[in-house]
């Protein structure tokens, strides 16, 4: 009778000093990014302000799927795992495809943001609210139905549909690349000419944000998408041990410490309201704790001085 093994070896062997850095490092990674994004979702939730405006919706999404890229990499990270056709204690691309939720919502949110400068009074009728939460869903149904597609079909079909979702992929970082120069254009010449006043501020405001991520993201994303290209398309390309060691891989999963880091550096509505729904709160406590711990051990040697020998 065959034992089922159902442990999945660490990613590193120990045998070598980096080994122990790369283990380090993807623990590290993976608390602060989760801490940080997951910070970004309670301030935007927790702040109604904030749920009011339509970029802070797509703010929410992408801050969603970094939360949980972040949470990823205590797997991807510290096992021995290779995603791929075929893969090696892999998850059929469900932990990955986190940052495909990411391209497509920021394909969306420089749209809305197009809309937005250019178009003002037809955004203010049509783009709602409801319009903004139903296209962020949409991210998450359409990339996860490919996905439940490629894990019913055979092995050499859904290693088709991944090639096809690769093609799609190039098509649409080749129009983030466009509209985030069209959107600079616009910031340029479309602002320059509104009279000062909070929305213009709130609109310069937003789009700094995305092109600043948009350029952020392509620059860290860049290689592996290239690597995955070429390996489609010549068979070569670099290849690595596994997760935890592809470069690249990290490259594009450190998108989910540097996007929410750039919200919060880029609006200072959300940093204020980041600091007032989480960190101060947690400072506050863990002051608490401590002002408590000191107090009960002046208690402590006040009873024993009382009770000592006179």
């Amino acid at each position: 009778m065959l034992a089922l093994n159902l442990t999945v070896p660490l990613s590193v062997d120990f045998t070598r000093p980096e080994d122990y850095l790369i283990f380090i490092f993807h623990i590290l990674f993976a608390t602060s990014s989760a801490l940080l994004a997951g910070s970004v979702v309670i301030g935007i939730v927790r702040t109604r302000a904030l749920r009011s405006q339509n970029r802070f919706i797509f703010m929410l999404n992408t801050s969603i799927s970094d939360t949980l890229t972040g949470c990823s990499v205590f797997y991807l990270g510290l096992f021995d795992v290779q995603e791929g056709y075929p893969s090696r204690n892999g998850t059929h691309y469900i932990l990955p495809s986190f940052l495909g939720v990411n391209v497509l919502t920021f394909v969306f949110a420089q749209f809305d943001r197009y809309l937005a400068v250019c178009y003002p009074f037809f955004y203010k009728r049509h783009v709602t609210r409801g319009v903004v939460i139903g296209v962020c869903a949409l991210c998450w149904v359409y990339t996860y139905s490919i996905l439940t597609v490629q894990s019913v079909v055979p092995v050499a079909s859904a290693a088709q549909i991944n090639a096809f979702g690769v093609i799609v992929l190039q098509a649409i970082v080749a129009v983030k690349v466009l509209m985030t120069i069209k959107l600079y254009m616009i910031a340029r010449h479309q602002l320059s000419r509104e009279a000062p006043s909070s929305e213009k501020e709130s609109k310069k405001e937003s789009l700094r944000i995305i092109v600043f991520v948009v350029i952020c993201f392509l620059v860290l994303w860049s290689p592996s998408f290239i690597n995955i290209s070429v390996k489609y398309v010549t068979k070569t390309g670099m290849k690595f041990r596994n997760e935890a060691t592809n470069l690249f891989a990290i490259m594009a999963r450190f998108n989910a410490l540097s996007t929410p880091a750039l919200y919060i550096w880029g609006s200072p509505a959300l940093c204020a309201a980041v600091w007032n729904s989480v960190w101060s709160k947690a400072f506050k406590r863990r002051k608490t704790r401590v002002d408590s711990t000191k107090k009960g051990g002046g208690q402590i040697l006040s009873i024993a001085q009382q009770c000592g020998p006179t």
